[in-house]
């Protein structure tokens, strides 16, 4: 890429680290490149690689490069049936979180992942994406709706008419969201049933020690992780009615 464009991507990642109150050393770690590459692309000693501009775009949660389409007026809305909600208005909930659940094989143990939200200028909305899952092939990608009336946040897949479902309330003082994961699980044989069960996201500062895949009761961050699980119903966050 040309300097002038180098030097675009360099303002905005130094731009967001601002806005964020994130370290450098913080969104190397996210973005999995070592902190003497960003340092140097930052202070325009190395031009960037787009391997290292996709890692950076992806920790972020935001687009770095020049858009080869023109771009969508970020005071545009998502569509009513989403909650018309503005580009500018919902910048906060982008980001790369830690995500976790109650194993729905194993009981007791946890499953945790990861998951992106972040702006789809083609699509005019928020869109998740989860990574690290063990069952790779089960990862959800869908829309995020923000309607005003009930102030929840909705994860919604909707793949031909078959719906999986997350409701969270709106972000804790660190950034965590916390709620209800609705969705079908294996029964007997191959038939599927219903499911649902707690459901967290914590925002990630640093990927660096985090403990993705299945999360057994002897693993050092199963209390951590369990603590957060029990926060759900514990801080009135959701209710399981018995």
């Amino acid at each position: 890429m040309d300097d002038a464009e180098a030097q675009m991507i360099a303002r905005r990642v130094r731009e967001e680290l601002a806005r964020r109150r994130l370290s450098r050393q913080a969104l190397a770690d996210m973005a999995r490149v070592s902190i003497s590459t960003l340092e140097k692309a930052l202070s325009g000693r190395r031009a960037f690689t787009l391997a290292t501009v996709v890692r950076l775009e992806q920790a972020l949660g935001v687009p770095l490069q020049k858009a080869s389409t023109p771009s969508v007026d970020p005071l545009a809305s998502s569509p009513d049936s989403l909650g018309a909600y503005s580009q500018n208005a919902v910048r906060w909930l982008e980001g790369r979180y830690l995500t976790l659940r109650p194993s729905f094989g194993t009981p007791g143990d946890i499953y945790a992942y990861a998951t992106i939200i972040q702006w789809d200028a083609g699509q005019g909305c928020l869109m998740f994406s989860e990574s690290e899952r063990l069952d790779s092939s089960f990862s959800q990608t869908g829309k995020v709706s923000l309607p005003h009336l009930s102030g929840h946040i909705y994860l919604v897949t909707n793949v031909e008419g078959q719906y999986r479902l997350a409701v969270l309330g709106r972000p804790t003082i660190q950034g965590a969201l916390y709620g209800i994961l609705t969705t079908l699980m294996v029964g007997h044989g191959s038939q599927l049933i219903p499911a649902a069960a707690p459901f967290v996201l914590l925002r990630l500062k640093t990927e660096a020690g985090i403990a993705f895949g299945r999360v057994t009761p002897e693993h050092s961050d199963y209390a951590r992780y369990r603590a957060e699980l029990d926060l759900v119903t514990a801080d009135g966050f959701a209710h399981f009615p018995k």
